[in-house]
């Protein structure tokens, strides 16, 4: 299969396409995503297929298929628990980047103990009217889409009570509201829902029961944020009509992003090994011992995480879905992230409190530090993954729910009010 697609990639790739064009043939022909049903942007093809497909595509230095959290995410939520029309609907225009999807999980009292989400949805007739507030939400000034969780019965335990919707983001009924991080940018936004409108036959699974569908949306957003690996030019453009891209031609993106890399090599390589090497050299710290250790320590970690994705594909090659070994890999990933912050910084000595243009090779190790923080977060908590990892692979007992059997309506939780009284209010 894999040589029927070099063969396609030599007949069909041109960088005077734009990426409305070339992320269409992609996902016309199945090359978008190899693992996906025909007709849906892909060929039912095996895990090894898509791999080689990435690889062919970087060879060949193309542009791979949209990346967000629509096709992260959204899509095989939909392929693992959608009706077949939700399939027709939703997974080609994802395949093809012509829409955008973010993720309306986490809230203001509902983070890492995600059941205990308060944003309400009441039906009425073949729609659901959502009130209530997100938070943490990457990508939504420019999502086609959103992901939603929301609370549809109050008299059911937490857990029991969710229902998942995927809602249209561009209706007068959702406020996106940017937030502001401490390293200057904006990557996250505040959501409110106001009487938004979501029709019943965008319920993924059935109503009541999303609790199963989120943890299932949860698995695959840890498989993306811990997994690596050679790829194409896949980040070249957001995917979706809302963030303006499509209409770009791939050479000029392609251009753009070689720029942008080489502009941001060390940012990028901060958190590799090598990189803290050649800053330990220009710093004449390369043969302090204590250095030398916390860098080994760095080296050996990052080849067990290596192999570690070595045993993940092989059972991804063999059928089976992500297991513990996801949460084992965000795991890493954001304490190698830590450990590279804290090393750089270590080694910079006094040089590491400047910003900026004074700082060493323009404060791109001071920038990691402070983003680096955020994957210790997002896609589930530290503290999270480490439950997993008792549970399902030492075997420990679960900690205990109190409260797991008890109507949503008789909790106090996020802001201290409980359900029934926020109704009240409402």
């Amino acid at each position: 299969m894999i040589d029927e697609f070099r063969s396609w990639l030599d007949a069909h790739w041109a960088d005077a396409l734009t990426l409305r064009e070339w992320w269409g043939r992609l996902a016309d022909e199945g090359w978008a995503f190899p693992t996906w049903p025909r007709g849906h942007g892909g060929r039912d093809a095996p895990a090894e297929v898509a791999r080689q497909v990435g690889h062919a595509l970087a060879d060949a230095g193309a542009i791979g298929p949209p990346a967000g959290l629509g096709q992260m995410m959204g899509g095989p939520v939909v392929i693992e628990h959608g009706t077949d029309e939700q399939k027709d609907r939703w997974l080609l225009p994802l395949a093809s980047g012509r829409e955008s999807w973010c993720q309306l999980f986490s809230e203001p009292g509902a983070g890492s103990d995600l059941a205990s989400l308060q944003t309400r949805a009441v039906r009425d007739g073949d729609v659901w009217i959502v009130n209530g507030q997100k938070v943490w939400t990457s990508g939504a000034r420019g999502a086609d889409r959103g992901m939603l969780v929301a609370r549809t019965d109050v008299d059911a335990p937490k857990h029991k009570g969710i229902t998942y919707f995927v809602i249209d983001m561009d209706q007068p009924g959702v406020e996106v509201r940017p937030l502001r991080q401490m390293d200057g940018g904006a990557t996250f936004n505040e959501v409110f829902f106001t009487d938004a409108v979501v029709a019943h036959d965008a319920v993924v699974g059935t109503p009541n029961n999303g609790w199963m569908v989120a943890v299932s949306t949860l698995a695959y957003e840890r498989l993306g944020l811990g997994g690596g690996g050679r790829a194409a030019f896949g980040a070249v453009g957001a995917p979706g009509e809302r963030n303006h891209m499509l209409d770009r031609p791939v050479g000029d993106l392609i251009r753009r992003a070689r720029a942008e890399q080489n502009e941001q090599a060390a940012t990028m390589a901060a958190r590799g090994v090598s990189a803290l090497t050649d800053l330990a050299r220009a710093f004449d710290r390369a043969g302090d011992p204590v250095v030398r250790q916390r860098l080994m320590g760095m080296r050996s970690l990052s080849e067990a995480h290596r192999m570690t994705g070595i045993r993940a594909a092989a059972a991804a090659k063999a059928g089976r879905m992500p297991g513990p070994e996801v949460s084992t890999g965000k795991l890493v990933q954001s304490s190698l992230g830590r450990q590279a912050r804290d090393v750089s910084l270590a080694i910079e000595g006094a040089h590491g409190m400047l910003m900026g243009d004074d700082a060493p090779e323009g404060g791109r190790f001071q920038l990691m530090g402070l983003r680096v923080q955020a994957s210790s977060i997002a896609g589930g908590t530290d503290e999270v993954q480490r439950n997993i990892i008792g549970e399902r692979v030492l075997g420990l007992p679960r900690e205990p729910q109190v409260d797991r059997d008890v109507p949503f309506r008789d909790l106090k939780v996020g802001t201290q009010r409980n359900a029934g009284e926020v109704e009240e209010q409402r």
